[in-house]
């Protein structure tokens, strides 16, 4: 799982205007491993994208490393931003 968050990291990052301020926590649940993004304020909208094409492109990148090793990987992305 610890290749899954470098790769988001690496993503993030290049898209984000303060990517020191990306948080990524992991959790295990009965589905698969659950990927849970927070950003900063201004960042948020840009992880989303427009109607959400951003955060759908993530998710399927983030799906397909994960079925590529034989885990089953969910991404959610707060649209609540950080304080």
């Amino acid at each position: 799982m610890e290749n899954i968050k470098n790769l988001l990291n690496t993503i993030l990052s290049e898209i984000v205007d303060n990517p020191d301020q990306i948080i990524i926590t992991t959790s295990e649940t009965d589905k698969g491993t659950l990927f849970e993004i927070k950003a900063s304020k201004g960042d948020v909208g840009k992880v989303i994208g427009k109607q959400g094409r951003v955060a759908s492109a993530i998710r399927t990148i983030v799906k397909a490393s994960g079925a590529k090793n034989g885990q089953r990987v969910m991404l959610n992305v707060f649209n609540k931003p950080l304080e």
